[in-house]
């Protein structure tokens, strides 16, 4: 899923799995999953060049920037989350890299994820989180977390609090996609960025971590396949709002938004690959 959204923004995608049948199946256009217009998103970016699939992770390194490890953490027999599939994932990652190559972690991980925010952000390494990511980020540094008064969910203001090179918002307000029910304190210390109306912590910076509330990832087909979603329509209707009403609200201002996005994104791997570079020398 995860592959093939980056694939929809621009970015070129291999997904490695050592399932051979899986992977036949997934070139072959066969989805294992069902995610509402996975299928199409699949096949559009597989035509377009941009999605790739392949049995081996060392077949593909050389070629890759930043490898995320997806792989699962089921529960051992104590309850203890087993990681051995990770550290699988880690152990071909050492033996394969001959250049400076990302590897980010984003298997579901067991209780500590807090403390590996915080150990991340302790030596400098660059943390990125959107929307739950944000608060997840948030909560590791000592922040709240508690319901929003006023869910936000559809396209509203925020406003620019100071300026970062992380986050460089060019006007002192800006229309943005938002959809979440809760919201997060400040942490202490931490740099506030962007708020609005309803949520007073919409972007932060706390050394090398960037939380971003709302989102500068979705394109107009991934909000689209939001709006397939019955629980997601069901949550913007209880705000008030349409799938029609956001849809052309989303089309206004998304060329605006493709700015941010860049410097905010292009930004995060630059950082990644600094911080990799760094630990080669």
């Amino acid at each position: 899923m995860s592959g093939a959204c980056f694939s929809e923004v621009g970015v070129d995608v291999t997904c490695v799995d050592i399932d051979r049948k899986k992977i036949e199946g997934l070139r072959k256009g066969v989805i294992p999953i069902y995610e509402p217009g996975l299928s199409e998103l699949v096949s559009r970016n597989t035509a377009a060049g941009r999605l790739h699939f392949a049995d081996s992770l060392g077949e593909v390194i050389d070629n890759v920037e930043i490898v995320f490890c997806a792989v699962g953490t089921p529960p051992d027999e104590d309850g203890a989350a087993d990681l051995h599939y990770v550290l699988d994932v880690a152990r071909e990652f050492a033996r394969s890299i001959k250049k400076h190559t990302m590897l980010v972690i984003k298997s579901t991980v067991p209780v500590g994820t807090s403390e590996l925010v915080r150990a991340a952000v302790s030596v400098g390494k660059p943390v990125l989180g959107v929307c739950l990511g944000h608060q997840i980020i948030a909560t590791a540094l000592g922040a709240k977390l508690k319901r929003n008064g006023t869910p936000e969910i559809g396209v509203m203001p925020i406003k620019r609090m100071e300026r970062h090179d992380y986050f460089s918002m060019w006007s002192k307000q800006l229309d943005v996609l938002h959809w979440h029910t809760d919201a997060v304190t400040l942490p202490e210390g931490a740099q506030l960025l962007a708020r609005s109306a309803e949520t007073k912590v919409q972007a932060f910076r706390f050394g090398s971590a960037l939380g971003m509330q709302f989102h500068l990832e979705v394109t107009p087909q991934l909000l689209e396949e939001w709006l397939d979603e019955p629980a997601m329509v069901k949550q913007l209707k209880a705000s008030g709002g349409s799938k029609s009403q956001l849809r052309d609200a989303y089309a206004a201002i998304y060329g605006q938004l493709q700015p941010l996005a860049e410097q905010v994104f292009s930004g995060f791997a630059a950082r990644c690959n600094t911080y990799a570079r760094s630990l080669m020398n």
